[in-house]
């Protein structure tokens, strides 16, 4: 009886090249999320420093898959999904993880640190279903502009978050100090994880993609 080829890795070979950009995008995440946790069991600001370097790096992948998919005519369905579920883990996950580990551990923390993820969630999923109608007639597939603010921008406040990691402003220090409301804490700087999280679901801000 004639047996089918093996099908190992038969995933791999669908995959572009832009793809693989896409997937080091995912691993800056997951890396960055290990040493957040890294950071809150041995209290070493280097391993905080080096998750927070890790979102720029895979800021420049996202860019770069993108522009990689265009340039060689291999965006598709696939892509697409590999990017959303990649920018969930970077610009959703790691950056509300840094936040986090950086002090915002209070109940309204982690109400606006979970709010901020389900808003990046929901903006990709709009972005998934709309992305055909608003790319247009443009044939390479690109999308004319952004509904809400892109959950990569979610790299300005992990860039605060260095910014105060390396001042000595997290934890027991961080900056805006600490309230309670009710029966639970709140560290104003929370409030920046609510209004990035706001900003990506609004349907009237437009922005230009480049």
């Amino acid at each position: 009886m004639e047996r089918s080829a093996p099908r190992h890795f038969s995933m791999v070979r669908e995959f572009h090249l832009a793809d693989f950009f896409t997937l080091g995008n995912a691993a800056c995440g997951v890396g960055s999320i290990l040493l957040a946790m890294l950071f809150m069991v041995s209290g070493h600001r280097e391993h905080f420093l080096a998750a927070a370097v890790l979102a720029p790096i895979a800021f420049i992948l996202d860019v770069l898959d993108g522009r990689i998919a265009r340039a060689r005519h291999t965006h598709s369905a696939l892509g697409r999904e590999l990017d959303s579920l990649s920018d969930v883990i970077s610009f959703g996950m790691a950056p509300a993880a840094l936040g986090f580990a950086a002090g915002l551990q209070g109940g309204w923390d982690a109400a606006a640190l979970i709010y901020f993820v389900c808003c990046g969630v929901s903006r990709l999923a709009r972005y998934n279903v709309t992305a055909e109608a608003l790319a247009g007639d443009d044939s390479s597939g690109k999308v004319k502009y952004f509904e809400g603010t892109p959950i990569p921008t979610s790299v300005v406040i992990v860039g605060l978050l260095a910014w105060a990691c390396w001042e000595g402003r997290i934890e027991d220090n961080l900056w805006g100090g600490r309230f309670d409301l009710g029966p639970w804490e709140l560290h104003p700087l929370a409030l920046l994880f609510v209004l990035s999280g706001s900003l990506m679901i609004s349907k009237t801000l437009r922005i230009p993609k480049l």
